[in-house]
């Protein structure tokens, strides 16, 4: 046995990330308090119809809404994959349930919130109030501020803030609120209108619209099919787009690839770097989101650099912080939920002593090795959160630091098959699929974790 110590935990958030954080935190005998700005949990899947003010996001002022789902949005990974390991993603019967294994996004927000409940987690969220600071105290202490919302808004008149001492901090903010928006070489002279997909909700606004839309990744491909339907022409400008696959998409009458965007000019023209010139009407940014933690501070002992949150071990510990400081959910290019599940178990285990974390100095030695790797391969910096091709190396070891089994086979291979289906069957494979095999396998494992769900 070894001697367990009880922490107070302050958890940023109570989206997926934050859900499952409190739920480990609380299994391993801390006392947890979940700050969540909305009045629901879900974080990202909480659906918001609205949209901000200004639609390319980078206007300091304007309205924020938290949300980037579009009406139409499906998962791209199937519910066997996609759940959390001590909480199967299981279709429940119910009037508003959807039973596909490629669900809606309303689906995965009702499924965070049977684990809510399930769990008894509510009772640990603070809804509607926001975390306005979060500071190192000299004693190692963290002091969180925060505030309550009024309404549907905050007012920063006279707005009562509440001052906490909390012994540790996890961040589950989320990466997806905060657009990062390519860079356009004379987009300021650009007549046209630009939007970032933070602010699509459905296509109607591009009817009979030429549009180029910049990206190649799940909500790119989703979109420029959707708003083909309705729109005049889809031009999709993409880093990864090869020599051999420029030009109309094959399927389409109006859907046409493009190397990246060269120039943009006066008269409405966009010029790509293979040489060919649309005139469009506007351009729709598919790019991606910056990390974002405008509550907190470290006295430069955790930066955003070229969207690198740094220095972390293993992208959780600020070794200077460690273990009083971390961060759930990074990265990306992953199965979120149970990598998220993961590393929260770590740190639950590492706040309580049960587990422990190499020296500050090895720490660092390891993440400067993982810079030079990214270095040597040529990878750029923005991509140090971006776990494609490794994240299942990466979860099992977490898992072993933990003392638990390593990622399940079927999971594994499911997630491989899925991927391999999608770029050549995008409008189908979320419904057309031949891996009954490995349903048969994820159910027949599902069924020794019922056991440990507490009833309702």
């Amino acid at each position: 046995m070894y001697p367990i110590a009880s922490k107070n935990v302050a958890v940023i958030g109570a989206g997926a990330a934050g859900l499952i954080a409190a739920h480990e935190l609380r299994q391993e005998g801390h006392k947890v308090v979940v700050f969540e700005r909305e009045n629901q949990v879900g974080g990202i899947w909480v659906y918001n119809p609205a949209t901000e003010s200004d639609p390319l996001g980078v206007d300091m002022t304007r309205n924020l809404i938290h949300s980037s789902l579009y009406a139409s949005l499906r998962t791209n990974l199937p519910r066997e994959v996609m759940g959390f390991r001590s909480y199967p993603f299981l279709y429940k019967r119910g009037s508003h349930r959807d039973p596909r294994r490629f669900p809606g996004h309303r689906e995965v927000l009702e499924y965070l919130k049977d684990f809510a409940v399930d769990f008894k987690l509510c009772g640990l969220v603070r809804f509607g109030t926001e975390v306005w600071h979060v500071g190192l105290m000299e004693n190692g202490k963290w002091k969180v501020t925060s505030r309550k919302r009024e309404g549907n808004a905050y007012n920063d008149r006279n707005q009562e803030k509440l001052d906490e001492v909390y012994d540790a901090v996890v961040v589950c903010n989320g990466h997806y609120t905060e657009p990062r928006p390519a860079e356009i070489p004379g987009v300021e002279g650009w007549p046209g209108k630009q939007i970032h997909s933070h602010n699509y909700r459905d296509p109607e606004p591009f009817r009979d619209q030429v549009v180029v839309l910049i990206g190649s990744a799940a909500s790119a491909d989703d979109i420029s099919r959707e708003i083909a339907k309705v729109s005049k022409e889809v031009h999709i400008a993409s880093r990864s787009v090869q020599n051999g696959i420029m030009g109309k998409l094959a399927g389409y009458d109006n859907i046409y690839h493009h190397s990246m965007i060269e120039s943009t000019h006066g008269d409405g023209s966009v010029a790509f770097q293979e040489g060919s010139v649309v005139y469009a009407d506007i351009i729709l940014h598919c790019t991606g989101y910056k990390y974002h933690f405008p509550f907190l501070e470290t006295n430069g002992m955790v930066t955003v650099d070229d969207n690198r949150v740094g220095p972390l071990y293993k992208h959780i510990f600020p070794p200077a912080l460690a273990p009083w400081l971390s961060f759930v959910g990074l990265p990306w290019k992953v199965v979120p939920f149970p990598l998220f599940e993961f590393q929260s178990k770590w740190i639950a285990g590492t706040l309580s002593g049960r587990l422990s974390l190499p020296s500050p100095k090895e720490m660092m030695a390891d993440i400067q090795a993982f810079y030079s790797s990214m270095e040597a391969s040529g990878t750029p910096k923005r991509y140090t959160h971006n776990m494609a091709g490794y994240q299942f190396e990466y979860d099992d070891w977490l898992a072993a630091q933990c003392g638990c089994l390593p990622t399940e086979e079927w999971r594994k291979q499911m997630y491989v098959e899925t991927s391999m289906r999608k770029r050549p069957q995008p409008e189908t494979y979320r419904d057309q699929w031949e891996d009954e095999h490995l349903v048969r396998q994820a159910q027949a494992d599902f069924s020794q974790y019922f056991s440990k769900v507490p009833s309702s």
